[in-house]
């Protein structure tokens, strides 16, 4: 089974209004902490962001955050107790060094920017530009509306459905690590045989 050394956290700037959401962030922190499994995110010390990284830092993790010039005064990195904080000049260079940093990526709630560094993601792994596994945390079912929208797509035939297999999905943050590895784990001599043999009989 390939390892997971590093994970890629998207999730919001705010709260939310639900608890659980705050909660969630900080039980999937402590346990990238208590995994040794360094966590990537955007740099905030406020919201979602802050609240997993202080968690993962908490628990004796390392903490990587990667935030633009331009949110430093706005999301306060020093309050996230980030290992280390890497400054980029601009959205673009930070998502290129968290894409570069990650073995894996992981969606908490959050609004249009997680919404977009998520869907980015999927988008590459469907164009065959990378094979890291990407998850959702569908907290309380916070993910339902955007899993809809992919049903439709694929319905309506603008998407086919391997690429909605691409993006696994998570009820409760137990679940997380052991699909991501699943995810990353190589694929059997036995599973490489079956496949051939299913393609010779079509």
């Amino acid at each position: 089974m390939s390892k997971i050394n590093s994970i890629c956290v998207f999730c919001g700037s705010s709260p939310g209004r639900d608890g659980r959401f705050i909660d969630d962030a900080k039980k999937f922190g402590e346990t990238l902490g208590r995994e040794k499994i360094r966590l990537v995110f955007g740099g905030g010390g406020v919201g979602l962001m802050g609240a997993v990284a202080r968690a993962a830092a908490d628990a004796g993790g390392e903490v990587t955050g990667i935030i633009p010039t331009f949110l430093v005064n706005r999301e306060r990195p020093e309050a996230a107790h980030s290992t280390n904080t890497i400054v980029t000049k601009d959205m673009h260079e930070r998502k290129h060094k968290m894409f570069e940093m990650a073995d894996a990526f992981v969606a908490l709630p959050g609004g249009i920017g997680t919404l977009e560094e998520l869907v980015e993601q999927l988008t590459w792994i469907q164009l065959g530009q990378h094979k890291k596994p990407l998850l959702i945390l569908n907290t309380n079912g916070f993910w339902n509306p955007l899993l809809a929208l992919l049903d439709n797509f694929r319905d309506i035939g603008f998407l086919g459905q391997h690429a909605i297999d691409n993006l696994l999905v998570a009820e409760n943050v137990e679940d997380i690590l052991p699909k991501l590895r699943n995810a990353t784990a190589p694929v059997s001599l036995w599973e490489l045989r079956e496949d051939q043999a299913v393609s010779e009989n079509m």
